[in-house]
């Protein structure tokens, strides 16, 4: 039987930072994953989709300025696009094999093995391998599990992967439909609504059981979201509540029932169902081990599960199901079994971008946080069209909205920023952020021009009482507040 000082299950992008970090501390790694490096985050999720994203607002840039270009109506092909796609996922796979597949050699010690197969934790340090034509039990002083998650699918929808798909089954599209409707109106709903109504082949509609969609954001924000794909003619069903859907000769017939108690029924061509991610553990542990679980996940102490040896990271938790915390919990688990950690590990300045149109970048709390949380704050909201940049691009839509605390310290609490290059803004404030600190301290920077997160510098201005721009001259642009308990008091009168 093999031996290794740990074995990690799993090489998505929690497995795999966690694989390497444990190189950096000389001990020998088994890397299992049974079935694509990279997991969902490069072939279904992040990466893919987000592909997707970008070359989608390229075709909406050319749908919208067409005329000053002089070009005629344009017909996007959808498997010219899909191979693109593919492209940038093999670049990344292949870039991540090649590393993978060298490490030894460029290291000069024989520290890492990758083993293709499924894996089950059969003891505390032993795995059991089956699959890819073998059978192999390991030894291992530490197990990290990394399985990521799976699309949440409901018994009462008929996910096919065919005509009705989960957001992993959407590679299984061979061109562009011309309707489909999304069930759920939350991040990956809103960004898959966003890529199809972008390429403007496809009649979208979108099911929100609320009076609005990303109900987790402040209403600010959302506004802005919604008016863009109601303008793309994207159907958002507000208020209403799936009671049935089937597929008919190849096609989607599904009913609402609307809070007033009306009922209406709509075909379309395909159907996305987008209700979440639940994590993937089915048969990866013993029962006997005792690692505990609950309806969320892997339960753990800063990534230490119920066993001493075990650990859990990555979307397998009930931690923020992203690839940068993955990462950050797959380095930080080795860091803790190794050595002792540089820094601790806490989610309150993890920044977060959503694929939407425009696009939104963000960190720590919003307004609704906030305010849940029973804080008093400042509040300042400036509009793009007051940054040269956004005007150099010839777009200002959207704007920055910073948070700070109710005090004269005016310690940061959160950002939002909705419109182009914003989550170029974000990284500085979630530095001072993690580090409880001012919003004066990047007023007062030099900021490169024209630039975006000069936006930020006129924030720290706003709340500082010495702004370029004046809130009482520009009042449609810029709002500067208060917010008490109660209610807004403007900052500047």
């Amino acid at each position: 039987m093999k031996k290794f000082d740990v074995c990690v299950i799993g090489g998505g992008p929690a497995g795999y930072a966690a694989a390497m970090r444990a190189i950096d501390f000389g001990k020998r790694v088994a890397l299992i994953e049974k079935d694509k490096l990279g997991g969902a985050g490069i072939h279904q999720g992040a990466l893919w989709s987000k592909t997707w994203w970008e070359i989608s607002r390229e075709a909406r840039m050319i749908n919208l300025h067409g005329n000053t270009l002089n070009l005629n109506s344009t017909e996007f092909s959808f498997e010219k696009v899909k191979s693109e796609v593919a492209q940038a996922v093999d670049q990344r796979v292949g870039l991540l094999t090649h590393h993978m597949e060298n490490i030894n050699l460029g290291l000069g010690d024989d520290l890492f093995e990758y083993i293709r197969g499924v894996a089950k934790v059969t003891g505390k340090n032993t795995v059991s391998i089956t699959g890819n034509g073998q059978n192999q039990d390991l030894e291992a002083d530490y197990i990290i599990l990394a399985t990521g998650s799976v699309p949440r699918k409901l018994p009462h929808l008929p996910i096919d992967e065919e005509t009705v798909f989960t957001s992993d089954g959407l590679i299984n599209l061979n061109r562009f439909p011309k309707s489909i409707v999304i069930v759920g109106a939350g991040v990956i709903g809103c960004e898959f609504a966003t890529i199809f109504s972008n390429f403007g082949h496809t009649k979208v509609h979108l099911i929100d059981k609320g009076d609005r969609i990303l109900p987790f954001e402040d209403e600010d924000v959302v506004k802005v979201i919604e008016k863009n794909l109601e303008e793309k003619g994207v159907l958002i069903h507000r208020n209403s509540k799936l009671i049935e859907m089937k597929i008919d000769e190849d096609e989607v017939v599904y009913i609402l029932e609307y809070n007033d108690g009306s009922k209406e029924s709509f075909r379309v061509e395909k159907g996305l169902i987008s209700i979440g991610r639940v994590p993937q553990y089915d048969q990866l542990v013993d029962d006997k081990i005792g690692v505990e679980f609950d309806n969320r996940g892997i339960k753990d102490d800063l990534t230490q599960t119920s066993v001493s040896n075990i650990y859990a990271v990555g979307d397998i938790t009930a931690d923020i199901s992203l690839v940068n915390v993955g990462e950050l919990e797959g380095r930080y688990a080795v860091e803790r079994i190794f050595g002792k950690p540089e820094q601790p590990l806490i989610y309150k300045n993890i920044s977060t971008i959503m694929f939407l149109d425009p696009e939104i970048a963000g960190v720590g709390m919003n307004e609704i946080q906030a305010k849940d949380a029973g804080l008093e704050y400042k509040m300042v909201s400036l509009n793009y069209d007051t940054i040269p940049r956004a005007t150099a691009m010839r777009n200002t839509e959207g704007f920055i909205k910073v948070l700070v605390t109710n005090d004269d310290d005016m310690n940061i609490l959160g950002m939002r920023v909705v419109g182009e290059h914003a989550s170029s803004a974000i990284q500085a404030v979630a530095l001072l952020i993690s580090q409880d600190r001012s919003i004066k301290e990047l007023a007062e920077l030099i900021h490169p021009h024209p630039s975006i997160i000069e936006g930020i510098q006129e924030c720290g201005r706003l709340l500082m009482g010495k702004p370029l721009f004046k809130p009482r001259v520009l009042r449609s642009s810029i709002r500067c507040q208060v917010w008490d308990g109660k209610g807004y008091q403007d900052l500047v009168k």
